[in-house]
């Protein structure tokens, strides 16, 4: 529902065209592939790969446009891995229609467009204190698996999971591990 809105209000506007729409990220990949758009709109929360692994992908493969990602989570390291990604704007979707527009225009024209708070808040924020494999443990965990299943899933033994579950909470001042993922969450680091 919500891309069709976007497609109907982009489509009011007299110099956007919208060229495609995707249900899900392996579709958006296919359509950005064959229609060769200029700029590609994604949301961070696609099924399949979402934006953030959207925009991640057309980037390496060389695609010639620009990447806008909108989203209903204004976090800040949801931000800089879009930016890292090969985004040039990134909006929450509680933006104007017509600043989407006027984003679309402004990528497109080269510029980069970011939501200010969200600009400031990834600025003040930092990166995240956790290293990739006790972000995988952590995500892993905020699925509710046991320490066991973790460590099959990731190749690790039961203390190793339980040693990076340790530091996570550790560096994040967390009380449990249930909580160190909902701060991480909240930080756009998982």
């Amino acid at each position: 529902m919500f891309r069709q809105a976007i497609v109907a209000l982009l489509e009011l506007e007299p110099d956007i065209r919208v060229v495609a729409e995707a249900a899900d990220g392996n579709e958006a990949l296919a359509m950005a592939r064959k229609h060769r758009p200029d700029v590609a709109v994604l949301d961070i929360e696609m099924p399949g790969p979402g934006g953030i692994e959207v925009a991640r992908r057309l980037t390496a493969a060389g695609f010639a446009g620009k990447i806008v990602i909108v989203t209903t989570f204004g976090r800040p390291g949801y931000l800089r891995a879009a930016m890292a990604a090969g985004a040039s704007g990134f909006l929450l979707k509680d933006a104007p229609a017509a600043e989407l527009a006027g984003a679309i225009r402004r990528v497109a024209a080269g510029e980069h467009v970011v939501d200010a708070a969200l600009a400031a808040a990834a600025l003040t924020e930092g990166d995240s204190p956790l290293s990739l494999r006790e972000t995988e443990v952590l995500a892993a965990a905020a699925d509710y698996a046991t320490s066991a299943v973790i460590a099959s899933r990731l190749h690790l033994s039961p203390g190793t999971v339980r040693n990076h579950l340790s530091a996570a909470i550790q560096k994040l001042g967390a009380r449990n591990h249930a909580d160190a993922a909902r701060i991480a969450r909240d930080k756009g680091w998982l």
